[in-house]
């Protein structure tokens, strides 16, 4: 089992920078797919980016350039770093750890502002 907590969101100037950090407790992080989600209000959750336990990344078409997912093992957390934010980009953004079932953390809010 993997319980994600997300933290580092809050308020940016469009073109700001900001880095989520997402710690899951459990002793098979390693091994799991860990991912960003995002919900904006009234619209579905989707999908941002993801990290496999090898490293391999994958970025939402709107993110790609911007974003960049990362993972340290040895502290069982997952970073986002994002750069030249748009207002597009405000949600309530989530932490995703794939295994055999998702676990997902509580969400932390992101806003850009114009």
């Amino acid at each position: 089992q993997v319980q994600p907590v997300e933290s580092g969101g809050g308020l940016v100037q469009a073109g700001g920078s900001l880095r989520l950090s997402c710690a899951a407790s459990g002793r098979f992080f390693s091994i799991a797919t860990m991912g960003w989600y995002r919900q904006a209000p009234g619209k579905q959750r989707e999908f941002v980016a993801a990290i496999t336990s090898g490293g391999s990344t994958n970025y939402a078409d709107s993110v790609k350039g911007r974003f960049t997912i990362s993972r340290d093992n040895a502290k069982n957390t997952v970073y986002l770093q994002m750069n030249s934010l748009k207002p597009e980009d405000t949600a309530v953004y989530y932490c995703n750890a794939k295994l055999v079932v998702e676990y997902w953390g509580q969400g932390t809010q992101v806003t850009v502002s114009s």
